[in-house]
């Protein structure tokens, strides 16, 4: 296998689902960074389950400007795994030129090729810093992206300095300038459980029925009204999702609790704002609990801007793009140049049998090898 295969599955064998602690594969990146001549902060912090998280920030040359990378180390959940060969999800398997498990291609392939590709650059040849910055809790809240903006050191230099950025998430190496944000909220409507045949109980359900007849009017409109897309982005509307999580726990027992979500994506100008206000002001009026979930926000750089070109270019890509998935870039918004580009599709991502090609591997490290000499090398060096 090549280098860049067996450090993704080296990765994937820590099963760092977001709602477990991830001491452990925090200190293996760590290690591997410390190898490489990187000075590393790391930022950690309580999540709200209690859980004790790891985020990890890391600079290699001195210098101004340079180039940061933006990889996540944790995973989703896996509830009905349908990998080859083993039904572990983090028991990595290569076939028919696939490296299959959990994180291979959410993204733990694109942080292995960018590790090897720093790792074919040495500190000596660098005019300038390379950055990287691996963050706890992605895929739930962006926590740990929050955490490293408001307690890190090193990545208050970085802004300061300005670097190119590149977020890795998986995007088959294409170069997208914009996405969209996320944001949502909790209902809770309570009551009290009683005897279906009796009035003891008060049913949590009727309350939520008008909030429900509240969310659908609002995802007609979001369909319909043009203030409310932006056609750039593919589908253009808010993508207004709803859904409900529980309610009764028999048919003779009056329910006492009732909950719903609803959740949207938001994009550069239309955040959906006056919408989850409704939604506030109409739970309010019903006495059902409302809560906000966090999110981020879009993500957009000017796609003619010169490093935008310049990385399409890099890259071999034919144009840049947008797509409508959000990324740590949401909360990370103080570079005026950054970009996702990674190895691996995203349709691969969360699936039950999720993988990652093997010439995607090793293709990402090749791009990222060329990103690192481009901004950071003696030999091409200098500000884009």
């Amino acid at each position: 296998m090549s280098p860049v295969v067996d450090l993704t599955s080296d990765l994937i064998r820590f099963p760092s689902v977001s709602h477990r602690c991830n001491e452990d594969v925090a200190a293996f990146i760590q290690q591997r960074l410390d190898r490489l001549d990187f000075t590393t902060e790391r930022v950690s912090y309580i999540d709200p389950a209690g859980v004790t998280k790891v985020s990890l920030v890391a600079r290699r040359g001195e210098g101004v400007g340079g180039m940061a990378y933006f990889a996540h180390n944790d995973v989703v959940p896996v509830d009905d795994w349908q990998g080859p060969g083993s039904n572990d999800p983090f028991d990595p398997i290569i076939e028919g030129g696939r490296l299959y498990g959990r994180g291979s291609c959410d993204m733990k392939g694109s942080l292995a090729a960018m590790l090897i590709a720093a790792e074919s650059v040495t500190a000596t040849q660098q005019q300038a810093p390379l950055w990287i910055v691996v963050t706890a809790d992605e895929e739930t809240g962006f926590g740990g992206a929050r955490n490293v903006v408001d307690q890190s050191q090193l990545y208050r230099q970085m802004v300061e300095q300005q670097p190119v950025a590149v977020i890795g998430e998986p995007t088959s190496l294409d170069i997208v300038h914009a996405h969209k944000g996320i944001d949502g909220f909790r209902l809770t409507s309570r009551g009290k459980a009683g005897h279906s045949s009796s009035r003891d109980g008060v049913n949590a359900t009727l309350p939520m029925i008008s909030m429900l007849q509240l969310l659908k009017s609002i995802y007609e409109r979001t369909q319909s009204d043009p203030t409310l897309q932006d056609c750039r982005f593919d589908p253009a509307d808010l993508s207004w999702n709803i859904g409900i999580t529980g309610g009764g726990t028999a048919i003779n027992v009056t329910p006492a609790k009732c909950q719903a979500w609803g959740s949207l994506r938001t994009m550069p100008g239309i955040d959906g704002s006056e919408l989850v206000a409704q939604v506030q002001a109409k739970a309010d009026e019903l006495g059902i609990v409302f809560q906000r979930i966090n999110g981020c926000g879009p993500m957009w750089i000017d796609p003619d801007a010169p490093f935008v070109r310049e990385m399409v270019e890099l890259t071999g890509s034919e144009k840049s793009k947008t797509v409508c998935y959000g990324t740590d870039a949401g909360i990370f918004n103080s570079f005026k140049q950054m970009v996702v580009c990674g190895p691996g599709d995203i349709a691969q991502a969360h699936t039950v049998d999720e993988w990652i090609d093997l010439q995607q591997l090793d293709r990402g490290v090749e791009v990222y090898r060329q990103v690192i000499q481009r901004w950071c090398c003696a030999t091409s060096s200098r500000q884009a």
